[in-house]
């Protein structure tokens, strides 16, 4: 791939990868070379949803999805250098965004769940995966998305107070879905919430404690996005910047 066309996306922009898709291809090169970028995930969010679309047919690759890792190889010609700058900031805020595709898996309708949160502004954890069983709506996938995000931020509150920098104020955590906000502080609303009655409770919970706020956030500033879609280059770029992602070769 050293003669590659480099690419500016790690997926083709709303792209949706099948089951079977193309002739089969060799399953232990797949594995290897998926393997490989699933290890690189932990310093590259950029690529962390796309890692995890491919890995999803290490079983039976063929050549639609090795193409799909094709191009991921092709984005990383493109920025080598790219990688998470931790900046010295004043203080010690704990933020989240949390979203999701709803049934955005053509093969199975499952709905895909991503969140980052940052810690001082600086971007520290992150994650892309299906969800477990299929949403029945839009609300009740976003309402999943925002209970992993909450969780993410109660495991960085206790890494914080063990390493003696107790979270002072309330954690912060952004959706763009007004339904799930909604769901979240309206506890009435039994018959739309009834099949995630477990996660209703556990948001809610931690709402009345004080220890989460909930914001709603327009989708065009939904930095989490970049971990449940395949967007085009005029999104996915600005997004990656605003994760705090540098070119150190870029151009000054």
């Amino acid at each position: 791939m050293l003669g590659c066309k480099p690419a500016d996306t790690p997926l083709e922009p709303n792209s949706h990868l099948k089951n079977k898709e193309g002739k089969p291809v060799d399953k232990g090169s797949y594995q290897r070379l998926v393997g490989r970028l699933i290890y690189l995930t932990y310093t590259r969010p950029d690529i962390a949803f796309a890692v995890s679309i491919v890995s999803q047919y290490m079983h039976d690759p063929h050549s639609s999805h090795l193409e799909a890792a094709y191009r991921i190889l092709r984005y990383l010609k493109s920025s080598p250098g790219r990688g998470i700058l931790f900046l010295q900031n004043s203080h010690l805020t704990v933020e989240a965004y949390t979203d999701a595709d709803w049934a955005g898996c053509p093969d199975d309708r499952r709905s895909t769940s991503g969140y980052c949160t940052f810690v001082g502004g600086n971007l520290v954890t992150w994650r892309s995966k299906k969800q477990m069983v299929v949403a029945r709506s839009s609300a009740e996938t976003e309402f999943r998305s925002v209970a992993h995000g909450i969780c993410e931020l109660l495991w960085l509150q206790g890494l914080l107070a063990d390493l003696n920098f107790p979270v002072q104020s309330p954690m912060k955590l952004f959706c763009d879905s007004k339904s799930a906000i909604s769901i979240a502080h309206n506890p009435v609303q039994h018959d739309r919430t009834k099949h995630v009655e477990i996660d209703r409770h556990f948001i809610k919970e931690k709402l009345e404690q004080g220890v989460i706020i909930m914001h709603f956030i327009s989708s065009e500033a939904q930095l989490a996005d970049v971990f449940t879609k395949s967007l085009g280059g005029k999104l996915f770029c600005p997004i990656v910047s605003k994760l705090g992602m540098i070119d150190i070769h870029a151009p000054t």
